[in-house]
C-alpha cells in the first residue's frame, strides 16, 4: 500500500449546472445546484485514498458549518486528518463552480486555506520520513509550499508539484521537485514561456522531469531524454472538475510501478473521474480502473 502526503487545500464546490456558461452581465436559469467537497488538495486525498493508498493531509479549514463537513468527509475516507487545523476565526475556503457542456469555470475563494504555514507543514515531519510520495500544489500559500519541497528533499521522498492556479516559480524549487504536472498553460506560465511555443520544447526547458496532462489527448512525459505519449481514453465527458487532480493522485499511488505504467493508470483513472459528476463524487475505486483499463485494446 502506496503512502501519500499531500499537503493543500480544502474547499466546499458549490457547484450550478447549466446549459451554457453565462456572458457579462447575462443571468441564465441552472439546471441544478450542489455542494461537493473539493480542493485541488482535498480531491488529491480523496482520489489517492479510493486508490487503495494510505494518506495523510496537511492543511486548513474554517470554524464553519463547511469546515465540519469538509473535516468529516476525510475522516469518512480514511484519510489521516490529524495536521488538518481548524482555523477559528476564518471560514472554509470555497469553489463556486459552473458546469456547461463537459466543461467548467471556477472562482475560488481560499479562506481558511490561506492560514496554512511552514510551521503546520514541519509539524507532519514525521509524516513525510514514512512517505512513499508527496503532493502539494499551489492554492496554498507559497511559503507553505516551499516548506514542503524543502521538507521532502530532507526526507529523501520524491515530491510531485501540480503547479495550478498557475504562477512563475524559482528554479530553486523546481529543482527540489521529483515530477512537475501541469498542462501547457501551466507549464508555459511557470517557465515564464510562450505559451504558444511547442509543449515538448518547454518539457525540455524545465529544470525538472515533467508529466504533462492534454486533456482528453492524454499526457506526455520524457523517458531516456525523448517526450513519450500516452493516449488518452474515449470517454463521454459529463464534468472535467477535478480529472487533474485525480491524474495526480493516481500518478502518485502507481509511481512505484514505473512512469509508464504510472501514466497510463492516471489517464484511464482521470478518464473515469470527467465521465461522472463532481471533483470527488467521480473519483474511482482501484477495482473500477483495473475493469476499465481491461476493456481498452
Amino acid at each position: 500500500m502506496a503512502r501519500i502526503v499531500v499537503v493543500g487545500s480544502i474547499n466546499m464546490d458549490l457547484v450550478t449546472l447549466a446549459p451554457r456558461f453565462a456572458g457579462p452581465g447575462e443571468t441564465l436559469i441552472g439546471t441544478r445546484f450542489l455542494t461537493i467537497p473539493g480542493g485541488k488538495g482535498a480531491n488529491q486525498a480523496v482520489a489517492a485514498a479510493r486508490l487503495g493508498a494510505h494518506v495523510a493531509m496537511v492543511g486548513a479549514v474554517g470554524d464553519d458549518a463547511f469546515g465540519s463537513q469538509l473535516h468529516q468527509g476525510l475522516v469518512s475516507e480514511g484519510i489521516d486528518v490529524t495536521h488538518v487545523a481548524r482555523i477559528r476565526d476564518e471560514g472554509s475556503g470555497t469553489a463556486s463552480i459552473t458546469v456547461a457542456g463537459g466543461e467548467n469555470q471556477i472562482v475560488v475563494v481560499p479562506a481558511a486555506n490561506s492560514r496554512v504555514t511552514p510551521a503546520q507543514v514541519d509539524a507532519a515531519a514525521a509524516l513525510f520520513a514514512e512517505a512513499d510520495v508527496v503532493l502539494v500544489q499551489l492554492e496554498t500559500p507559497l511559503d507553505a509550499v516551499e516548506a514542503t519541497l524543502r521538507l521532502g528533499k530532507r526526507a529523501g521522498v520524491p515530491v510531485i508539484l501540480n503547479p495550478a492556479p498557475a504562477q512563475r516559480l524559482p528554479p530553486e524549487w523546481l529543482s527540489m521537485v521529483r515530477y512537475l504536472t501541469p498542462n501547457q498553460h501551466e507549464l508555459a506560465t511557470v517557465l515564464n514561456a510562450d505559451p504558444d511555443a511547442d509543449f515538448r520544447e518547454l518539457m525540455r526547458r524545465a529544470p525538472c522531469p515533467v508529466v504533462l496532462t492534454r486533456g482528453e489527448e492524454g499526457a506526455w512525459f520524457t523517458e531516456n531524454g525523448e517526450a513519450v505519449h500516452q493516449p488518452g481514453f474515449k470517454v463521454q465527458a459529463v464534468d472535467s472538475t477535478g480529472a487533474g487532480d485525480t491524474f495526480n493522485a493516481a500518478l502518485a499511488v502507481h509511481l512505484s510501478e514505473g512512469l509508464p505504467t504510472a501514466v497510463r493508470k492516471a489517464c484511464a483513472t482521470a478518464a473515469i473521474a470527467v465521465s461522472r459528476l463532481g471533483a470527488q463524487g467521480g473519483m474511482p475505486r482501484a477495482d473500477e480502473v483495473t475493469r476499465f483499463l481491461e476493456t481498452q485494446s
